[in-house]
């Protein structure tokens, strides 16, 4: 396996200063100086030397404060290129970015049977060349690779363990940062989907500094992440899709043949939806759902959501439930948690705005110390693009990690 190290910006003054400068956008060095708390002089060298080295952008000239009017500065978006790669249950979506993350190019898969990783790993390689000619980019100029994977997963050996519902099959122990490192010549690095999500928005929101923050994704699974100080939280092992299997109901029934009973992913995730309305159709309720489908077997999520969006009385009843079910999971969470805000996505919740009112009222009624204990709800900035935008941040990321 090759190894390929991200570059990194000199020295830690180096790396704090283009870290600020970052955060910015555009700052000028008087406000650096309060900031960083640096002699001038050494400030200057700094800056100078960033600038040399092409990294930092002198992008003109402050308003005065009387004298001279300051100089500005801001990173160079052309000093390298990131790639972000996230591979769901559903879609598989490759973007390239510059340091500014302007998209340059982005490429899909809708996965289905025939995608085993033998087939799509090299259709994404061979993509990303693809890209890269097409933009006149030379591969060292790409800083790196950032894949978001569903879990579980290892990081440090850069392996996807044995992710459950994938469509394909063959997605067990993938090592995918060797195949494309090797492939591309090119540092990779792997994390979970919603790790690399929450990345995703808090860079989006980092204007806001909010320390704890957590972040639930629900659709075919229920992946979460959390952040604590500004840094993702990892356990032991890869934790992406543990919350799912949060008891809710001790007798309760199963999904398939794994997992816990009673469990949350039986009672809010796309299979328990499909499942519900399966069942009710069967027991003779009457429902729009069988003017898309003569058959209660047939009925799929996407059907489910047509329906939701027309008001259907069984599924309105259907998705509420599964989100109320969600709710007094998210309870559970934020009674352990308490972080300061959350961050809902997937499938299940951007599929109606009434499921995120839904879900975030019943996880406030259960939340002990309500009110002294106040959270911010919200949906992102970023939907569904928060997993890639977030892959290809964590590559960006390296270049300053002490």
């Amino acid at each position: 396996m090759h190894h390929h190290l991200i570059r990194e910006i000199g020295g830690r003054k180096h790396k704090e200063i283009y870290e600020l400068i970052r955060r910015h956008g555009t700052v000028s060095k008087i406000d650096l100086l309060e900031q960083s708390g640096m002699t001038g002089s050494t400030l200057t060298r700094t800056l100078e030397e960033l600038t040399a080295q092409n990294w930092l952008l002198e992008a003109g000239y402050g308003e005065s404060t009387g004298g001279r009017r300051p100089i500005l500065y801001q990173t160079n978006p052309k000093a390298g290129y990131v790639f972000g790669l996230d591979i769901s249950r559903l879609h598989t979506k490759l973007i390239l970015c510059d340091l500014h993350l302007n998209r340059l190019d982005a490429a899909n898969w809708l996965m289905d049977e025939s995608l085993t990783p033998g087939r799509l790993l090299p259709e994404i390689a061979q993509t990303a060349q693809t890209m890269l000619k097409s933009h006149g980019i030379p591969s060292d100029a790409v800083l790196g690779m950032g894949i978001g994977a569903v879990g579980p997963l290892d990081r440090v050996s850069g392996t996807i363990l044995e992710p459950l519902h994938f469509p394909a099959a063959g997605w067990r122990n993938v090592e995918v940062t060797g195949y494309f490192s090797e492939r591309l010549g090119f540092p990779v690095l792997l994390d979970n989907g919603a790790n690399t999500a929450l990345i995703g928005e808090s860079w989006s929101d980092r204007n806001r500094d909010y320390r704890h923050l957590l972040y639930v994704h629900v659709g075919v699974g229920i992946r979460s992440s959390m952040m604590s100080n500004g840094k993702v939280v990892y356990g032991a092992v890869d934790m992406e899709g543990s919350n799912g299997q949060m008891i809710i109901q001790t007798d309760g029934p199963r999904l398939g043949d794994h997992g816990n009973y009673g469990c949350l992913e039986t009672f809010a995730s796309i299979h328990a939806i499909e499942q519900q309305a399966q069942a009710r159709l069967k027991q003779g309720r009457s429902s729009l759902l069988l003017t898309l489908e003569d058959h209660p077997e047939k009925i799929n999520f996407s059907h489910l959501v047509q329906a939701l969006r027309q008001n259907d009385p069984l599924t309105v009843e259907i998705f509420t439930q599964a989100a109320t079910f969600f709710g007094i999971g998210l309870s559970n969470l934020l009674n352990i948690l308490h972080p300061e805000k959350v961050i809902l996505g997937g499938p299940l919740i951007s599929s109606h705005p009434s499921l995120f009112q839904t879900a975030t009222r019943v996880a406030i009624r259960n939340t002990y110390h309500y009110p002294t204990y106040q959270v911010v709800f919200s949906q992102g900035h970023l939907g569904e693009e928060a997993l890639v935008t977030g892959a290809a941040i964590m590559v960006i990321d390296q270049l300053t990690e002490v």
